[in-house]
């Protein structure tokens, strides 16, 4: 299914992916590292995510009991996706009451008041898929994000590698930093793929 110029998912086998701007993003089949995001975010009643994805990290933040989630997602056929059912995780999220889907820019969208903020919206600094999005990755962004947590709120970034210089300016800018690496196995492929979790200064 061709959601638009630049979203396509597709399934095969059962098998749901999800390709953006022509660069396999995700699918179905292998969602550790999204559960493994969630589960960091843990305990929490408010939740900022930084992109839907195929839905998976803010079905188990659902399921850990988070009671408010907001969803920002730049892509505003994949949010229109969603809330038609294209599949039935997306479709869960949109007539859940606890979440909320925002069709906009994650650098726009952060307020005050989260206890935690999860950016899942690229595949990391090393490996963009859109070359916007590397400012999400700089240091003021970063910081006003942390900025916004509520006290011992966490700052949680996706990686599809290991990115040491983000691991550096987060060490500067936050109180405290732990790296969760994430073994994932595609056929005979390995890739270790890393989640940044940051704690506010407050």
């Amino acid at each position: 299914m061709t959601i638009d110029d630049d979203i396509v998912l597709r399934t095969r086998d059962g098998v749901t992916e999800l390709i953006v701007n022509g660069v396999f993003a995700m699918d179905s089949a292998e969602v550790s590292s999204e559960l493994a995001l969630a589960d960091a975010c843990l305990p929490a009643r408010r939740v900022l995510v930084g992109g839907l994805g195929l839905g998976y990290t803010a079905a188990r933040l659902l399921d850990g009991g988070v009671q408010h989630i907001r969803v920002v997602e730049l892509s505003a056929a994949l949010v229109a996706a969603a809330r038609a059912g294209a599949t039935e995780q997306l479709g869960r999220l949109a007539s859940d009451p606890r979440v909320e889907l925002v069709v906009g820019d994650i650098a726009d969208a952060v307020t005050p008041g989260w206890d935690a903020i999860a950016l899942d919206v690229d595949n990391g600094p090393s490996f963009l898929i859109h070359d916007h999005n590397a400012a999400l990755y700089d240091a003021s962004f970063l910081a006003r994000c942390l900025a916004a947590l509520n006290p011992s709120g966490k700052l949680l970034v996706w990686c599809e590698s290991p990115s040491p210089d983000l691991e550096v300016e987060l060490r500067r800018l936050a109180r405290d930093v732990r790296v969760i690496v994430v073994p994932v196995f595609r056929g005979e492929r390995s890739f270790n793929y890393a989640i940044y979790v940051a704690s506010s200064q407050a």
